[in-house]
């Protein structure tokens, strides 16, 4: 056997398909850091480890001693869970092998940027590579900023008017419309659940238009993820970012969880003094690959 192929044996040897069993172990890694985990923790939590719940399948990674030490959810993203770097040689080695499924990988930017290394040869180009994207988090309520009053969950008969401002901002943030493939049926179900479990927020102009909007994505045991914030250019630079985000901060932190997250951009300058100003501060990076 030659050298690379017993190496991509062993890599593969570390590391299998984790199943209800896993479960407990699971949550325990996922669990160490419960605002950079946000997204995937949320999942498990919710479905478990079933593939066709989870949508998509969760890798296990064991070290030398055979303790799960380390995560891949391969979904429609790839996500690295508390990655070191045996652990993702060995995720990159499976995911090789497997071929590109994902739309994204996102993740700690440290790992990201590994993995990506790793598969940039066989999975490459990637549309767009956001290196370093702020990893921000709030455990108190802004200081100094009212919370705009007019910020309010979107009620469940007011999917259609919040639709144009989800699709607007995921246009913008991803570079692609979320309408496009399958004419946005899986983009506004997701839309429609978010809006069905209270965790979307908007302001309304009097006549039903959206100004600012926001959602929480992700909740966990111990933290949730803001994600979507967006406002109408018509009315940018008024300063509705600001009190949107403290209003929508205020009701996270009392009605969700203790830590709120969300991450950004790095060039998005404007979004990260804005979430400044609301309380939030930089607790590590993201990284994301967009195909």
């Amino acid at each position: 056997m030659l050298p690379s192929a017993f190496q991509a044996a062993r890599a593969l040897a570390t590391t299998r398909v984790l199943d209800a069993p896993d479960l407990p172990e699971t949550l325990g890694v996922l669990h160490r850091d419960p605002v950079a985990n946000a997204f995937v923790a949320t999942r498990v939590e919710s479905v478990g480890l079933d593939p066709w719940r989870l949508g998509g399948e969760m890798w296990g990674w064991y070290d030398e001693n055979g303790s799960l030490e380390s995560l891949c959810y391969a979904g429609a993203n790839l996500v690295l869970v508390n990655a070191g770097t045996e652990a993702v040689r060995a995720f990159a080695e499976r995911a090789r092998r497997q071929g590109r499924r994902c739309s994204s990988i996102v993740g700690p930017a440290g790992p990201t940027a590994a993995l990506w290394a790793l598969l940039e040869r066989s999975w490459g180009p990637a549309r767009e590579v956001r290196a370093h994207q702020p990893l921000m988090a709030a455990t108190t309520p802004a200081v100094g900023v009212t919370p705009d009053p007019l910020v309010r969950r979107v009620r469940k008969n007011e999917v259609e008017a919040v639709m144009p401002a989800c699709v607007a901002m995921f246009t913008e943030e991803v570079g692609v419309s979320p309408l496009a493939g399958d004419g946005g049926l899986l983009y506004q179900a997701r839309v429609a659940e978010l809006v069905g479990a209270g965790r979307s927020f908007a302001r309304f102009t009097a006549d039903g238009q959206v100004v600012f909007k926001a959602e929480i994505g992700a909740v966990t045991q111990g933290a949730c993820q803001i994600q979507g914030v967006w406002v109408a250019p018509e009315h940018r630079g008024q300063g509705l970012s600001v009190t949107g985000m403290a209003a929508v901060l205020d009701l996270a932190l009392r009605e969700v969880a203790p830590v709120v997250s969300l991450y950004v951009n790095d060039y998005n300058l404007r979004a990260r003094a804005a979430y400044r100003r609301v309380g939030f501060h930089e607790v590590g990076a993201f990284m994301s690959v967009l195909f």
